[in-house]
């Protein structure tokens, strides 16, 4: 049975509650399911009246060196007071088994939204990402991916063709149009960049504010270019994001250097997380949480919008790279 079908048909209530007791936590009050759609989080109290948030990985997705790797490197910047909301060292691990599951606790931690058009955020948010990148580039990952073509629109590819929630009559339309949307990516995609660990989906729904940032869920953390982590924060039309560019930029220089030429890979990055969304949906359909959330996917309409969309992301690639003000 493949990882989709598999899913978390069999993590009910009394499995989770025996998880979290054979590692010594108690479960008071809560267990309220967070919003999350790889994982299973939940949010719970214990009996000495401190909150927790346990996560149950996916099975399949992540080796354990991997997770184990996510884990390593969270508790690096944490212990570096970088803000990141690291897993708990229980029994001298993090990452912990139950009944074929693969689990992790975490301390729960509130905050208020990250705010996208506060050029305070945004300057904080850019000096702690400019730390998390100087550690990050200290060494790469080993058991986890690094960024590339392959895993962001090759396979995705192949997916949609084969999926039968494309609808028959949209394919010979819709693949010859992603066919040219990767073309143009291929033209424009580059390695020429330091690798550095990443958290991987740095967008402002992974920051919380507590008198300043503090960073959620690396579930996604792989080796790439620094600007994987810059670009899904950049807000509103091309004149906006050069502005909040060069704020951001002056601030991550305060810690790491950046690279100039990683911005042309802006949009190719947009695309290639366009695309893998489309198959990450499609990949997780049987899994029951995805129809519910995602219902549109099943809609004829939806795709036969898809090509249009992806020949506007193509246009967008043939658009001068952002670009920093020059100094004088």
């Amino acid at each position: 049975m493949n990882s989709a079908a598999f899913a978390f048909h069999t993590l009910m209530p009394d499995m989770i509650l025996d998880a979290l007791e054979s590692v010594g936590l108690r479960v008071d009050s809560g267990l309220t399911a967070l919003n999350s759609y790889e994982n299973r989080v939940y949010q719970f109290m214990d009996e000495d009246r401190k909150r927790y948030v346990a996560k149950f990985y996916r099975p399949e997705r992540w080796l354990p060196e991997q997770i184990q790797e996510e884990h390593d490197f969270s508790l690096t910047l944490s212990e570096t007071e970088i803000p990141v909301v690291a897993p708990l060292v229980i029994n001298n691990q993090t990452l912990h088994y139950h009944q074929g599951y693969m689990f992790a606790v975490f301390p729960s931690m509130g905050g208020r939204q990250y705010e996208v058009d506060n050029l305070d955020h945004l300057e904080w948010v850019a000096r702690f990402l400019g730390r998390i990148h100087l550690v990050g580039r200290q060494r790469p990952f080993v058991a986890r991916p690094t960024m590339g073509l392959d895993e962001y629109l090759y396979q995705p590819r192949r997916v949609l063709e084969e999926s039968s929630l494309v609808p028959a009559s949209v394919k010979p339309l819709l693949l010859p149009v992603l066919d040219e949307l990767i073309q143009a990516v291929e033209q424009h995609w580059h390695t020429d960049w330091a690798l550095s660990r990443l958290h991987g989906d740095c967008h402002p729904g992974n920051i919380l504010w507590r008198d300043g940032p503090m960073f959620v869920d690396l579930d996604d953390a792989r080796n790439g270019p620094v600007v994987q982590d810059i670009w899904m924060l950049l807000q509103g039309d091309r004149s906006e994001q050069l502005m909040q560019l060069d704020l951001f930029v002056e601030s991550y220089s305060e810690f790491a250097d950046f690279d100039q030429r990683e911005l042309a890979l802006i949009e190719p990055l947009r695309c290639m997380r366009m695309v893998y969304y489309l198959a990450w949906v499609v990949r997780r359909w049987e899994d029951p949480a995805f129809p519910k959330s995602f219902p549109w996917i099943a809609d004829n309409d939806f795709w036969q919008a898809q090509p249009s969309l992806f020949t506007e992301q193509a246009k967008l690639l043939q658009l001068p790279p952002l670009q920093l003000m020059p100094m004088y």
